[in-house]
This record gives C-alpha cells, structure tokens and sequence, in this order.
C-alpha cells in the first residue's frame, strides 16, 4: 500500500480521468444533496487546459446530472459508468440497449415496491439505469441485498448488477468505467498519453484495472484494502489537494 506522500506529481502530459462522488464532492445521504466544494469547475478548467482537453469525469451520474453540478465546466466526461460519453471535441457517444431499455422499464415498478416496504430505502432512477440507495436505513442492507441479488438473477443478462457504496444498481451490460476510459484513450486529446483514474468505489474498479493494464497510474480516495488502485488518497479533500497542486501556474 502506497500513502499520499509516495503518490507522484498530478502529471501534467498526462491523460487525467476524475470520478465525481466520493472524489471530487463528498457523498450525501441523498445524491440530490451533494455540495460542490469551491472552485471545483475552475480547478476542472485549469486542469483539462494545461492537458489539452485531456480530462474527462467518468461518474455513474447522467451527464446532464454532471452538468448540473459542475457548470460552467463542461468537459469531456462519461456518465452512467460510461452508457452516455461525450467526447473531447463535444460530440455525444450514446449507447442503447433495446433488451436493457425493456428490462429497466419492467424493473422500475419491481424496485419502487421494494424500497416502499423498507423506510429509508430509495430509488434513483437516473434514465437508463436503476440504482438503490440504504444509506439512511443501514440495518436494511441484508434483506436488501437478497431481494437485489434476486432480482439481478431475474434481469440478467439484460442487465448488468453492481455494488457500491450503500448503494445496489441495475444498469446495461456493456457500460463500464474501464470501457468509457479505453475509449477515450483510443480518440484525441487522449490518445498516446499515459493515463491516471482517480476513484472511491467498487464500481471505479474496472477502470483501476484498465490504467494498470496500460501502465497507467490508479489512485483510490478512502480505504485502499483489496483494490486494483495502487495509490490513496485517504479524503476527497487529500484528493482536491492533490490535483490542485499539480495544477500549472
């Protein structure tokens, strides 16, 4: 395990791919509770320009959810783990699953009976994919966690299951963070440059695994144990610190 001060320099040439909670904004109890720290679009800008445009946000949040937190900033980013991308040059890469669509559709009434028999539990719905939040109902986690496991049975392969932080989502198959970043990597500003993934949470982890395949550098906010990153930041204020001191003058 490497700690903040063995983390090296944010490198300027280098390609720079940000997840959104629990990075670079504190998670809330609720994901429409979110406070934007101060100059985080400004650092953004700084960033991504001293890059070329090389920066993009890589976050499960919608693009326009993004947006909306981050403006006037309005980068390269992929949002729901990579289902909707915008590129560099501001065109839109948007996948659709007709399968998951009608699946999600299906599942939406299934998981909005679930979390109203179990107070404290809700659900996002972010467009094209489910997700099921038990932050505020912890004790809930056990009969939560079966009843989703039962349902990702149900749904699979139409759609595809994931766990992160007291959270449970239901999103199509092909969407991944490690997807959304191999595929910024192959267009421009990206291409040839070494990449850095900056992430918090199990679903960061396919894009910790897909910098370390290109000899890139994976850094993980919080807890380091038993993930694919092999840097900490240990806060989203160590992380905040970080970038911005390798930000240019």
């Amino acid at each position: 395990m490497c700690n903040a001060q063995e983390i090296p320099e944010c490198d300027p040439q280098a390609a720079l791919f940000l997840d959104l909670d629990g990075t670079l904004i504190e998670i809330a109890a609720r994901p429409d509770r979110v406070r934007v720290p101060a100059g985080l679009p400004a650092l953004l800008d700084d960033l991504s320009r001293e890059r070329e445009g090389a920066l993009a946000v890589v976050s499960g949040r919608a693009l326009a959810d993004i947006d909306r937190l981050l403006a006037p900033w309005r980068g390269a980013a992929a949002g729901l783990h990579g289902g909707e991308r915008r590129r560099a040059d501001a065109t839109l890469d948007l996948a659709f699953d007709e399968r998951a669509a009608r699946s999600l559709v299906r599942l939406r009434p299934r998981l909005a009976a679930l979390a109203a028999g179990m107070p404290g539990v809700f659900v996002e719905d972010k467009g094209g994919a489910l997700a099921v939040h038990y932050r505020t109902a912890p004790a809930r986690e056990g009969a939560l966690r079966a009843a989703a496991r039962a349902l990702s049975a149900e749904f699979a392969p139409a759609l595809q299951f994931g766990e992160g932080k007291m959270a449970f989502e239901f999103r199509p198959p092909f969407a991944s963070k490690g997807t959304a970043i191999a595929a910024f990597l192959a267009e421009p500003p990206f291409r040839g440059k070494k990449p850095i993934f900056v992430g918090d949470d199990l679903t960061d982890e396919d894009g910790f695994a897909e910098v370390n395949r290109r000899g890139g550098l994976a850094i993980r906010v919080g807890a380091l144990g038993g993930s694919a990153a092999r840097f900490v930041l240990p806060s989203v204020a160590a992380a905040l610190s970080w970038l911005a001191a390798g930000r240019g003058g």
